[in-house]
C-alpha cells in the first residue's frame, strides 16, 4: 500500500469532521478562503493521484474537469484575497489542510469507486458552503465568486454521480 493511501485511509475522519465543522457556521471572508483554497487543493491532488491510478477513461475525462475547474477556482480565491488585501494563510498552511482533507481512497479495483464516491460526497459538502456563502457574504467578490462557482460544481456532482452509478 503506497504511503498516499495510508494517509488517505488516516484522514477520512477529520476530513468528515473538519467539512461539517466549517459549514456549521458563518465564515468571515479569511476564513472562507482559506477553507476553500485548502478544499481546491485537496480536490485537486486527489484527482490527480485518480488520474494516474485509474485505467478508466470516464474516470480520467472527469479527472481532467476537476482538475481544471478546481485550479481556476484557486487562483479566482487568490486574485480575490488580492483584491481585498486580505491575510491569507501560507501556501505551506494551505497544503498542509488540503492533506488533512483529501478523501480516502483505496487501492485495487474499489480505487474508481471510492474515488466517485468521495467525490458525490465532497462536492455535496462544497455545494452546501458555497450556498450558505452567496446567502451570507456581504463581501461582493466572494458573492459573485460562489455564484460562479456553483454551477461547475453542479456539473461535477451530477459527473461524480454518473461515475458512482457506473462503478
Amino acid at each position: 500500500m503506497s504511503r498516499m493511501a495510508t494517509q488517505f485511509r488516516n484522514t477520512v475522519f477529520a476530513t468528515l469532521m473538519g467539512l461539517s465543522a466549517s459549514s456549521a457556521f458563518a465564515q468571515t471572508p479569511t476564513e472562507f478562503i482559506n477553507d476553500a483554497s485548502a478544499k481546491e487543493v485537496a480536490e485537486i491532488e486527489a484527482s490527480r493521484l485518480a488520474h494516474q491510478k485509474s485505467e478508466s477513461k470516464e474516470v480520467k475525462d472527469y479527472t481532467i474537469v476537476v482538475i481544471n475547474d478546481r485550479t481556476t477556482a484557486n487562483q479566482r480565491l487568490a486574485k480575490i484575497a488580492r483584491q481585498l488585501d486580505l491575510p491569507v494563510a501560507p501556501r505551506e498552511e494551505v497544503v498542509d489542510k488540503a492533506k488533512a482533507l483529501m478523501p480516502e481512497v483505496m487501492e485495487g479495483a474499489s480505487f474508481d469507486e471510492a474515488y466517485a464516491a468521495s467525490q458525490v460526497k465532497t462536492t455535496e459538502e462544497a455545494i452546501e458552503q458555497l450556498e450558505q456563502t452567496a446567502q451570507t457574504t456581504d463581501v461582493p467578490q466572494i458573492k459573485a465568486f460562489a455564484e460562479e462557482t456553483l454551477p461547475k460544481l453542479q456539473n461535477h456532482l451530477q459527473m461524480a454521480k454518473a461515475l458512482q452509478a457506473s462503478r
